[in-house]
Formats: structure tokens, sequence, C-alpha cells
């Protein structure tokens, strides 16, 4: 039988969300102030919000979940219904906990997502602090932040502390702190620049279990836990621990999955699919990383628009150790607010030069973002195309065409020697808008049939193609290009970072990637396309 140590530090002792909150919302709701009841329940942590406005439990049900089991998220909730911890509950019986069971894969379905790069945004100040912070080991990100998926639903935290008082201290008087949802000795519910954020400060002896159970879907970490009931162990959110109780000394996620015979599984591809049966049989294919990124060949500066001049551009570029880089402004007809003129590519070019007499060894490209027009032609003629280091081509727009005839533009493009690279194929907003409704397979073929590459784009608003996307390229053997697509040099670093972030869940290696390769190499491919 199972303990209470099975729930770790998700059962802790009860938590002050003003004890009495809860059954104050349903004498309110009894007395007919459903307009205040709203209001409070905006004050709840969102899951619980949702969880009571889904009919799954009633506001004392609610109440004695989170008073008993100090149940405030969807991990708490399924882990508690997993160890039929609910049904032990006054007022609560095996049919409560299996409609709260049944409403946990739509439980998240109401609460708005916010795009990766927002969630990240509001992550870094909390993780900058709590870096910071004495007594803090060190923090994560984990769920599906640090999973990296296209859109957030929460953002979750772990820190390792001991004695965690002066970090939760520290979280709650942020400036940027508007509300504190819920307030415990090892967790904290804020809300950060109006997004929900969830920190769990476990110590440090468990902290790297509370992190792998919080990252991986549901399906990865019940695979993982069965894995350890094989084994004769139990897996959960304090640690790993052998069938007498005693726990393994267990530091990192590393040394959890080596326990059970596994090589780490990067939190990317933590989705509860192949990843376990790959890791198993030793084939997982190790992952592109920052240290394998050479340079950045797609970004924009006040040539066209972006926000900075090409020399702020490249000194950036030269203090993330870049080899080398690419200016690559906005063709004319671009929606962009300003784009580079035929009249201005000569003055760029001087500018370039110029600069790059200061900045050996980097060497800076000097290229531009072709829009392809509507009857597949490219923006700039080819005798100005034939100035650049390197040309990109992009879709920017529909012009009301069919799935086919944007295929048509698309492939007229590629087979143009002179274009090297696709950027963002599906053109999609994240999120706004969303992909181009093409045939794909033929979209790779093409670009391996040509040797032109396709681009995985780390600007936030497109995370394009991807991760799906981006295998189903590396699949067909099309190569690709991961770049920022950057406006601003203060955002070529955390660019290339989403851009990696969606290459590594589309289980993209350093050999699939054409700017992880030295820089002759890169010029011998743009060369043998020229030769075509």
């Amino acid at each position: 039988m199972r303990s209470d140590a099975d729930l770790g530090p998700l059962l802790e002792s009860p938590p002050p969300v003003d004890s009495n909150l809860l059954r104050r919302l349903q004498h309110m709701y009894d007395a007919g102030g459903w307009v205040l009841l709203e209001s409070a329940i905006a004050d709840l942590p969102a899951d619980l919000r949702w969880l009571y406005e889904s009919d799954a439990v009633s506001i004392e049900q609610l109440e004695a979940m989170h008073r008993a089991l100090g149940i405030t998220s969807v991990a708490d909730l399924a882990l508690a219904t997993d160890l039929h911890r609910v049904r032990t509950l006054e007022g609560m019986n095996e049919s409560v906990e299996t409609a709260i069971r049944a409403a946990l894969p739509s439980l998240r379905a109401n609460l708005p997502r916010i795009p990766l790069g927002r969630a990240a945004d509001v992550a870094e100040p909390l993780l900058t602090r709590l870096k910071a912070t004495p007594g803090v080991a060190w923090t994560s990100t984990a769920g599906s932040l640090r999973r990296g998926q296209d859109t957030v639903g929460d953002v979750e935290i772990v820190a390792a502390a001991d004695d965690p008082a002066a970090a939760i201290d520290g979280l709650a008087e942020l400036p940027e702190v508007s509300r504190c949802l819920h307030r415990s000795s090892r967790r904290i519910y804020l809300l950060f620049e109006r997004v929900q954020v969830g920190v769990r400060l476990p110590p440090e002896k468990s902290a790297s279990a509370t992190l792998l159970m919080l990252t991986g879907t549901r399906a990865h970490t019940t695979a993982l836990r069965s894995r350890a009931d094989d084994a004769g162990l139990r897996l959960n959110a304090e640690g790993l621990f052998e069938a007498d109780g005693t726990q393994l000394p267990c530091s990192t996620e590393d040394d959890i999955y080596r326990t059970l015979g596994l090589p780490f599984i990067p939190p990317e591809i933590r989705e509860g699919g192949e990843e376990l049966q790959r890791a198993a049989s030793g084939s997982l294919p190790a992952l592109v990383a920052r240290g394998d990124i050479r340079g950045d060949l797609h970004m924009h500066t006040l040539w066209s628009d972006g926000r900075d001049t090409v020399e702020a551009m490249v000194d950036r570029c030269a203090a993330l150790g870049y080899e080398y880089m690419a200016i690559t402004d906005h063709s004319p007809h671009s929606s962009a607010s300003r784009n580079l003129t035929i009249d201005g590519i000569k003055r760029q070019a001087d500018e370039i030069d110029e600069i790059r007499d200061r900045y050996k060894p980097m060497t800076i490209l000097h290229g531009c973002e072709a829009d392809i027009l509507a009857d597949g032609t490219l923006d700039f003629p080819d005798r100005i195309l034939e100035r650049f280091d390197i040309v990109l081509a992009s879709l920017h727009e529909a012009a009301g065409h069919s799935p086919d005839q944007l295929m048509r533009r698309y492939v007229a493009a590629m087979h143009h020697p002179l274009v090297t690279i696709i950027t963002h194929p599906t053109n999609r907003l994240v999120p706004y808008r969303g992909p181009y409704d093409l045939d794909y397979d033929r979209l790779f073929e093409t670009a391996v049939e040509t040797g032109t590459v396709l681009e995985i784009d780390g600007a936030p608003a497109h995370l394009d193609m991807d991760g799906a996307l981006a295998r189903r390229a590396i699949d067909a053997g099309a190569l690709v290009s991961i770049d920022s697509d950057s406006h601003r040099a203060e955002m070529l670093d955390r660019q290339m970072d989403l851009g990696l972030t969606t290459a590594r869940r589309g289980w993209v290696e350093p050999r699939h990637v054409v700017n992880t390769r030295p820089l002759a190499d890169v010029r011998a491919l743009i060369d043998a396309k020229r030769r075509r």
C-alpha cells in the first residue's frame, strides 16, 4: 500500500489560500452573489478554477482537496487520483475521483495559452531572481515551456532549496506581481505580468524528481513510473525509492534515467511517444545544441524593418562567438515597414565592407530576404541577386492563392540557382494565423532535388518549421538552417535559442543543419546551388 510519501512535495501540509475562502465562495453563491463568486474564483490558481468550472467537483470538494492534499495544479490532481487519495477524503468517493480523472485531459482547454516566446520572457526575470537568492541550488522551467511547445498553458518553475523562505519572500515582493494566488512553505503561485506562474521549491534531494515529473507529458512520466515499478522501485515527485522506502541518491534527472536503465532523454522530446523505446534500445539521436551553431544566416537591420544598425547586429554576433553571420534585409515588395531598395544595396555593401575590417575573424555575409512574387519570380532581378553572398527567399503573403498556386511559387523559387534558403516555409503567425495548407512532402522533395535549405525560424511569431514539420523535412533528406530572424541585436541570442528548441522538438541533429558547418562548407553549398 502506498503511503503519503508517494505524493512527495505535492502533499504538503495545508497551504494558506485563505482557509475559509472556498467555503465563503459557496455561501456567496447560495446567497445569489454569483457576480462576487466569479470575481473571487479569479483569485484561485487556474487549474482549480477550471476544475470547478468543469462541474467535476463542488466548492466544498475543491476546498477539501486543496486543504487536505495541497492540490493546486493538474500535476497534483493527476497524482492524487492515480494513488486514489481523493476518494479517502470526507465527502468524496470513487465517483468523484472518476469525474476528476475524466476532466483532466480537457481541463486546460479553456485556459488561454500564450506563445512560447512570451512565456520565456515571463519566466526569465523569475529565474534570474531565484538564481541570485541564497539557498537556491539551481532552478529550471518545467512543463510545456521546458518542452518548448509552440504555445504554453502555464509557466511552471522548479527551484531546489532546502530553505525556501527567502526565495518565496523575494518572488512575492517583485513589482511585476499583481496578485499572489497561493503561497505555502514550498510553493507560490503568482500573477506576473498578467500571466499565472507557479514556482515549486522542493528540497535539493527531491528537486530533480520534481522537475522530471513536471516536465514530461503524463504519458511520458506514467511510462517512467511503470518502468520503476517493474524494477521494484517507486518513482514520484519526491524521488526514486527502493521498495523499503529508502531514497536513492539522484541529484539530477540524468541520475534517475540512468538508474532506470535509460540514457538522459532531452526535455523537448518527452512526449510519451517513441522516445522511451528509442532510449531503451540506445538509438536516441544526439540533438543539435547551442554549441553546434557556428553562425546565424537570417537577421534584419535599419536598412529594412530592423531596429538596430548593421554594426549593432555584428557586434552582438561577435559577442556570441559566431564564426559567420548574414545580414539579410527585406526586398522592396515585402510588407515590412521599411525595405532594402536597389539603390540602397551598394550603400549597404559599402557599410558592411567597412565594418568587416573591425570584426575579424568573424565573416559577415551580405545577403537579402527576397520575396517570392505571385508569378514565382523573385523581388530583385538576377543581376542584383548575383551581388549578394547569400539569398534567402520567402512568401510573406498568400495573394489569395490556392495551395497549388502557393506551391508553384515555392517550387519556382527553389529551382532558382541563386536561392540558398527558403525561410519560415509555413508563414504562420503564432498564435494568430495558422500555416499554409500545402503539400509539405512535395516541398521537402523539391528542397532535396534542388539542394535548397529549409529554415527553422526562431522568431517567436514564426517558430517555423515547427517540430513536427522539421522532423518530416529531415526524414525526407532535406537540409535545414536554424536562424534567429532577429530584428533587434538584444534578441539574437534568445531567438536562436527558440529556433534550437523548435529544432530539437523535431529530433534534428547537427548533421542536418547547414549552420553547424564551417564557413567553407556553407560557401561550397551556396556555390554548388549556383552552378546547377
